[in-house]
């Protein structure tokens, strides 16, 4: 007897042990209630952190749109003390608050990474016409002079997010991704896909979002910038390879009116010897009648053979992509199947007031009638890319925003701004089971959090063609990027130029503007001319010994030269979640006063760019005035650099002055790099890279990787690609070009010449090389 009391004495304690505690030790993390809510930590991996809190005993049946990466089961030590429950993985330690039910995230040497404010969560609930939901707030506490990045693209010209306050809702030029990214070395995604203000001021950062049934966010540390974006991949997927054209020259227009004045422009290019890979055909291909709007087939009389416009395309090595819409006309087939199927969201959308509505890309069977149509009308021609355009979408009446109308995953107001993340998905995922040999490309005008894995390079909208918008297309771009999106440009120009520039390219304060966005343009992951009012092809502006065109082709060629490189980046960004366009806390973290830098940023690792955004040489009579060359400040920072252009070195760490005459802008090599450069084309593909050169930028060891495959099919999944890493040794003065590596392609070259440079472009040495370790000594 007495032994059974014993044990039930010890079992009953040990019962209330767990219980007194106030937490349960779930799989990979622990659950509480306290303050009238449950919260649940879970580890998706040693350095990915889930934060659920909902009312108490409401779970929501929640599956992300953003998030692919599933729980993993993971040893966690689980320590209670005072109230607190710590659960440390390999990577971090995350801490939970049983009475407040606060969150706070620290390193291992303990050191505060991150933490919720107290009593932080807040549901407010709120009767919807569409139904109940809360308004849920999530508070958190930064450091004083932390500095973040992130929330999108956003049009502020701000590089550091801090005090301030956004209404995150996608908007034409306006890409919102609740989600931050700190030079501490972690990031915060918010996942929730309803209009979000984000507010920073001295009291607290805090995301709130107009419907939701819970705070949810995730919790990423990477230890550095590229640490954080990679943790953003692993969490929402990897981006693919793009074709290796799309690194070439496009041109665009609002719009080519005819298949015949397209092809004139492809026959100009040729003619003139100016290398283009890329064309593009805007909009009313279907008709000029708006009830016909993304027919989503060729019925505008101008195209009378959409079929053989594609095949002359082609035959000329250049690739055509289409403006294809996320709305449809009323006398559209895709409209009345949608409509028949209450697939559409009948809201006012652009053309205004023309009866065009969006379809519902939240819904598999919308999807696939979306991608039916495409692939019947368009995609069967050969047609080569995407340009999904009002991925927003865009949406009028401000005083009736119809955010309670159904879509197939709840009220709108609930999923607004994952639109354009489930419109991308449904033309990537349905090309791609369909195709294997043509790699998805689309060109898209809005993102959010995930949207890399679906082949999408996204555009900053229809900006003006302004100085200063020029300048924060910069900080826009980064930011956007810092979010795990590595892929983004701009319409070279601005897109309205007329507001400005009535004359265009007639006028030579328009020129000027246009060369210098071009000259940055060079340096993003698609040169891409474009814009409405006035054309932008490289003859308008004049002929051969006219600044205007020789400062184009200049850049333009350039571009060709950097393909190798490019390719190269892209290859890093697929396979170690690299990234083009890089805000520069990512490669100089201990140098402060790159933290705020708008009008800088490395370009893969290698280069920095300066883009020239303010005007200089177009006087008051607006004529150009090149006779006196002008110079910009430019920060270099902790490091020494070349000059690209001149192959000087110059100390970094310090502000210096550059003159920038109107046919270059301030661009540098980091010391300890390697450049391959490849041969004058006219199109990506037209030469092998049989004779190769590798500039060799000494100061520190370098590694280069340099990646090739087949240039536009899935083949490279499956291995067939090869890589050959180049280093250099900065003590020993010698380069060494590795063994290939990889089970080799179809057309891959067996041998090859590398023509092995200085900073200052002279050769240094021209080697042979057959795939097996070369020893070169300089």
């Amino acid at each position: 007897m007495k032994t059974f009391f014993s044990l039930l004495l010890f079992c009953v304690s040990g019962f209330l042990g767990v219980f007194a505690q106030g937490y349960q030790q779930t799989e990979s993390g622990v659950k509480i209630t306290s303050q009238g809510m449950d919260v649940e930590v879970t580890f998706y991996s040693p350095s990915i952190v889930r934060v659920l809190k909902y009312p108490t005993g409401k779970y929501p049946d929640k599956q992300s749109l953003s998030v692919t990466m599933q729980p993993k089961a993971l040893s966690v030590n689980t320590l209670f003390t005072d109230g607190v429950v710590s659960l440390t993985s390999t990577h971090l330690t995350v801490q939970l608050n049983l009475e407040t039910g606060k969150v706070f995230f620290k390193d291992l040497l303990g050191n505060l990474l991150f933490t919720e404010k107290d009593y932080g969560t807040q549901f407010t609930e709120i009767n919807y016409p569409s139904g109940k939901r809360y308004i849920v707030r999530q508070a958190f506490l930064l450091e004083p002079d932390e500095v973040i990045y992130g929330l999108g693209q956003q049009q502020g010209g701000k590089m550091n997010q801090r005090n301030q306050r956004l209404f995150l809702r996608q908007e034409n030029m306006k890409v919102c991704i609740p989600y931050i990214a700190s030079v501490k070395g972690y990031g915060v995604f918010w996942d929730n896909y309803s209009p979000t203000t984000f507010t920073d001021n001295r009291q607290e950062t805090s995301f709130e979002s107009e419907s939701g049934l819970c705070s949810d966010y995730y919790f990423m540390y990477g230890g550095s910038g590229d640490g954080t974006v990679a943790q953003m991949r692993l969490l929402t997927g990897q981006a693919p390879m793009p074709p290796l054209w799309t690194f070439g020259f496009w041109q665009s227009r609002e719009r080519y009116k005819s298949q015949e004045e397209l092809l004139n422009v492809i026959k100009e290019y040729r003619r003139l010897g100016i290398p283009l890979d890329g064309i593009i055909q805007d909009w009313q291909y279907w008709s000029t009648d708006n009830a016909y709007w993304n027919a989503m087939e060729f019925g505008n009389p101008e195209f009378p053979d959409p079929q053989g416009m594609l095949d002359k395309i082609h035959a000329q090595n250049v690739h055509a992509m289409i403006s294809v819409w996320a709305n449809f006309g009323p006398k559209t087939k895709p409209f009345a199947t949608l409509k028949e199927k209450n697939m559409l969201i009948p809201v006012d959308t652009w053309p205004h007031k023309s009866g065009v509505h969006p379809y519902d890309p939240y819904h598999p069977e919308a999807r696939d009638i979306y991608w039916d149509y495409l692939d019947k009308g368009i995609f069967s021609l050969g047609m080569d890319a995407w340009w999904l355009d009002s991925t927003e979408p865009d949406h009028f009446n401000i005083r009736d925003r119809n955010f309670d109308l159904p879509t197939y995953l709840g009220p709108w107001r609930d999923v607004r701004n994952a639109f354009p993340l489930m419109s991308n998905k449904g033309v990537y995922e349905h090309q791609r089971a369909m195709a294997s040999d043509k790699r998805v490309y689309i060109l898209t005008r809005s993102a959010f959090a995930g949207q890399q894995r679906y082949a999408a390079n996204t555009w900053s909208g229809d900006v003006d063609s302004r100085w200063d918008v020029f300048r924060k297309q910069i900080a826009a771009g980064l930011n956007f990027t810092v979010c795990g999106i590595p892929y983004w440009n701009t319409d070279i120009g601005g897109f309205f130029s007329h507001k400005l520039y009535p004359k265009g390219i007639k006028d030579d304060a328009y020129k000027e503007l246009y060369v210098r966005w071009l000259q940055f343009g060079t340096f993003t992951p698609m040169m891409r001319s474009h814009g409405t009012d006035t054309p932008r092809e490289i003859y308008q502006f004049g002929s051969r010994g006219e600044w205007a065109f020789d400062i184009q082709e200049k850049f333009i060629n350039l571009r060709y030269a950097l393909l190798p490189y490019l390719y190269s980046t892209a290859w890093d960004v697929t396979k170690n979640n690299g990234s083009f366009m890089r805000a520069l806390f990512m490669d100089f973290p201990q140098d402060k006063n790159v933290y705020d830098l708008d009008n800088e940023f490395m370009f893969g690792k290698s280069f920095l760019v300066v883009p020239v955004t303010d005007p200089m040489y177009v006087n008051r009579d607006r004529e150009i005035t090149i006779g006196q060359t002008k110079k910009q400040s430019v920060y270099l920072p902790s490091s020494d650099w070349y000059d690209f252009w001149s192959g000087d070195r110059i100390a970094g760490g310090r502000q210096i002055e550059r003159e920038t005459p109107i046919d270059l802008i301030p661009v540098y090599v980091k010391a300890g790099s390697i450049l391959p450069l490849g041969p004058e084309v006219q199109y990506a593909t037209e030469k092998k890279w049989e004779h190769l050169v590798l500039r060799i930028y000494p100061g520190k060891d370098a590694t280069f990787v340099l990646y090739e495959d087949e240039n536009d099919n899935y083949n490279y999944e499956r291995g067939a690609y090869t890589e050959i890493m180049i280093t250099w040794d900065e003590k020993e003065q010698t380069l060494t070009i590795g063994e290939r590596m990889g089970q080799g392609f179809d057309g891959m070259l067996k041998k090859r010449r590398f023509i092995i440079q200085l900073p200052d472009g002279k050769v240094s040495k021209i080697v042979s090389y057959s795939g097996r370790r070369l020893k070169i000594k300089l």
